[in-house]
């Protein structure tokens, strides 16, 4: 017995080594099996449309003959293993003498208890049902797809003038629909009918298919308005603006340090707007200069010095926005961007997912870029409810891309081909686009007084807070005059030693916050410039401390022509200090602009500031009230969606009751003209009762013309001077009226007595000049201390 036990031990011993491989195989060649399956099916899952249940097969993906051809193979070779099984089982019981074989049939015989024969056989049959199961399912599948398939299965590019584009955007689908993930997420899968659904419901390159049913595709519809409603608690917002970069930490700062006097002008404009009807906007905030992804170079020189007037102005955008109680999402990473806006999983090649969420979207030119990269075509769809942030400013021969590739005004920045007023300004420098500013901390009656008492008539700040804005040549000889009269401070940032661009005279305070700042600003009397930074906020929060700000002038002035600095930038802007408006639009006795060079203005000059006495003073438009005022005016009247009535109306001549007919009149005691009184008026922000319309001299911008005059140049109203009545009016006398590309156009050509209309509107412009030529230019009148909006405009 005991032996018997021995000799059926040694025999399962050797039994099952020569069994293993085979096992091995068979195991191997179920699982393979069970894979190939899962696969094909997982295929037709991860190819269906985003609608489509969960259980649907795709028949794009796998046909019917072929799915039920690779079942078939499966249950096929599961069988021949299983009849090859049963072949060595009864191998066994013959008379053969091969140790091998009876070795095979007494492991097999001993195994089969353990059931691995009937798995197998259980698989195969779940195998076959499944096969059938699966045929049941596509036959329903291909019955109820047929619409979709089209006619018999056929999908022939329809040919339709007004889908021009609709072939070639095939053949472009058929080479590269793999080339970004987005095409599958909608339903692309290779097949032509997969391709025409795509360009005609998603995109809209091709026509609507008749075949396809077109009342199960949703239509959108817009939420209902709500009314907005003042708001001066800014916890929500903090809590929105986040943590985690220091340059959001220093943009909270901010708000909540201004809050209390967001919450005093928000009441003042309340009262002003005398409880007037304000629809809520929902807006998107995407500030991509501070995304990882742009590099964000900005957020590391926070505490050492680095600029901060970007961060400034977009505390305050957002801050304004807030309080004017609209619906905010900030966005500041591209992951953020996408969650916000629905876009499809992928490269960008696609559209949105859906409709657009948002009313408006405030970026930068980063921003711009980004969504560019990630909103494929639907950037173009919806980029006129896109404001850009714009610190130097856009002119329109550098915002139109085949204008400006074609005339050399191509940069890296422009060519978007957004209307000019789109593009929202620092300072009031570019007419062409909208002001949009900033705030500077306001004092009350009380301040004002203890500043004047305190002030120490022979101290001077420097405005320079990096040691290579030290650098300047030439600095040693005028600082040493200053010398001879004041004490001069800095606030230079360095870590450990000295920098060594700051003369030894110089008291170097060090990075100072901004508190501390201020309270070095109340006591100076002078604040001074070295020519750089341009165009900052510092300036403007001196002289609302009561100093003085002492500049630079440029001559000959510096543009994109002669200076390192703006060259790239989209705009020909001749900047003839460092800071343009402060000389422009406040000037003496608070702004003083010389020649550094020349050694008796600059001792004359500082000795007169030691004289003169001055209070703090802080324009209009950059108190928390005006810019809340302003941001209001364009939030509510800016509309660059819908589309503008035709003008000039097909009857003009009916319309304007004049002889010869004409809409413009001059003011009483001016050679200005206006819009007549009894002229048929049209829908317009401004309105037409603003316009007021000149020629300027040859070699003369339309900028310069308006200032001349005491007015602001208004492209919005430009449509209404490009007519040949305008002409007239003026008393050009045309041989020829022309219409042409040309972004000095309006314009006369006194030359050749010629008369040339602007063809392309989104060249209206304000700026830039040609000495051929007088152009047209529509100025308007401005509210006091406002140079954004005109006296009716709020």
């Amino acid at each position: 017995m005991i032996a018997g036990s021995g000799d059926l031990s040694m025999m399962v011993r050797r039994c099952l080594p020569t069994f293993r491989p085979f096992r091995i195989f068979v195991v191997g060649i179920g699982f393979f099996s069970l894979c190939f399956l899962m696969t094909s099916l997982g295929g037709q899952f991860s190819a269906r449309r985003p609608g489509d249940s969960p259980f649907t097969v795709r028949a794009e993906v796998l046909g019917g003959q072929e799915s039920r051809g690779v079942l078939r193979k499966i249950s096929d070779m599961l069988e021949v293993i299983m009849k090859r099984m049963d072949t060595l089982s009864k191998l066994g019981n013959t008379t053969t003498d091969a140790h091998r074989l009876d070795e095979l049939s007494s492991a097999l015989d001993r195994i089969q208890p353990i059931g691995l024969v009937e798995r197998i056989q259980a698989i195969a049959q779940n195998m076959s049902d499944m096969a059938v199961r699966v045929e049941q399912l596509l036959q329903r599948s291909m019955a109820g797809n047929r619409g979709r398939d089209g006619p018999f299965g056929q999908c022939e590019i329809p040919k339709d003038p007004r889908y021009p584009d609709c072939p070639s955007k095939m053949d472009w689908m058929r080479a590269r629909w793999t080339s970004d993930p987005c095409y599958a997420f909608y339903g692309v899968d290779g097949s032509d009918c997969s391709f025409l659904i795509y360009l005609s419901e998603v995109e809209w390159f091709c026509p609507p298919l008749a075949w396809r049913n077109q009342t199960a595709t949703p239509t959108f519809q817009p939420p209902p308005k709500k009314q907005a409603g003042f708001q001066s608690d800014v916890g929500t917002l903090l809590e929105q603006v986040g943590t985690g970069k220091e340059s959001l930490s220093f943009m909270r700062r901010r708000i909540r340090r201004l809050a209390a006097q967001w919450a005093s002008a928000a009441r003042r404009l309340d009262d002003k707007l005398r409880g007037r009807w304000r629809e809520q906007k929902r807006i998107l905030i995407h500030v991509g200069f501070l995304t990882e992804e742009s590099g964000d170079v900005f957020s590391p020189k926070v505490l050492k010095g680095g600029p901060l007037g970007e961060m400034v102005q977009w505390a305050d955008i957002l801050t304004a926005l807030h309080v004017l109680g609209h619906h905010l999402k900030i966005s500041v990473s591209l992951k953020e961007l996408h969650g916000f806006l629905g876009v499809p999983p992928g490269r960008g090649s696609c559209p949105l997912t859906g409709p657009l969420p948002f009313d408006l979207i405030y970026t930068d030119y980063h921003g711009l870029q980004q969504m560019k990269q990630h909103m494929g075509l639907s950037l173009r769809k919806h980029k006129c409810h896109i404001r850009v942030i714009d610190t130097f400013g856009t002119e329109p021969a550098y915002n139109h891309e085949e204008y400006a590739t074609l005339h050399g005004y191509r940069t890296n920045w422009g060519y978007w081909n957004l209307h000019g007023q789109q593009y929202m300004t620092m300072f009031p420098h570019t007419p062409d686009n909208s002001f949009m500013g900033f705030v500077a901390e306001e004092l009350n009656e009380t301040e004002q007084l203890n500043i004047q008492r305190s002030k120490v008539n022979n101290m001077a700040v420097v405005y320079g807070k990096e040691a290579s804005m030290w650098k300047l040549q030439g600095k040693e000889k005028f600082l040493a005059v200053l010398h001879r009269y004041m004490d001069i401070h800095g606030t230079v940032y360095y870590e450990t030693q000295r920098p060594p661009e700051v003369p030894a005279f110089i008291k170097n305070h060090g990075l100072l916050p901004q508190q501390e700042l201020q309270q070095l600003l109340r006591k100076a009397k002078l604040f001074i410039g070295f020519g750089f930074p341009y165009e900052g906020p510092a300036p403007l929060e001196a002289i609302a401390n009561g100093c003085i700000f002492l500049q630079p002038r440029f001559d000959p002035p510096h543009s994109s022509l002669n200076h390192e600095f703006f060259r790239g930038k989209p705009t020909s802007r001749k900047v003839s200090s460092q800071h343009p408006y402060a000389e422009q639009y406040i000037g003496r006795p608070h702004v003083v602009t010389i020649d550094f060079n020349n050694s008796e203005e600059f001792d004359a000059t500082i000795r007169d500031i030691m004289r003169t006495k001055v209070e703090p003073f802080l324009p209009y438009e950059y108190t928390c009230e005006g810019m809340l005022e302003r941001v209001h005016a364009y939030i509510q009247n800016q509309d660059f969606c819908s589309p503008e009535a035709p003008f000039p109306p097909v009857n003009s001549s009916q319309a304007w009751l004049a002889s010869p007919p004409s809409p413009f009149t001059f003011l009483p005691d001016s050679r200005i003209l206006t819009w007549a009184s009894n002229a048929s008026s049209f829908p317009s922000w401004p309105p037409l009762s603003a316009l007021r319309l000149l020629a300027s001299l040859e070699g003369q911008s339309c900028v310069e013309a308006c200032q001349s005059a005491g007015l602001i140049c208004e492209p919005a109203l430009y449509r209404f001077i490009n007519i040949k009545e305008a002409f007239s009016a003026l008393d050009f006398q045309c041989e020829g009226v022309e219409a042409e590309v040309n972004h000095l156009f309006p314009a006369f050509s006194a030359e050749h007595a010629e008369c040339g209309l602007q063809r392309e509107p989104l060249l209206f412009s304000c700026a830039g000049s040609g000495t051929k030529y007088q152009r047209l230019c529509p100025c308007r009148d401005y509210r006091d201390g406002q140079v954004a909006l005109c006296r009716d405009c709020l």
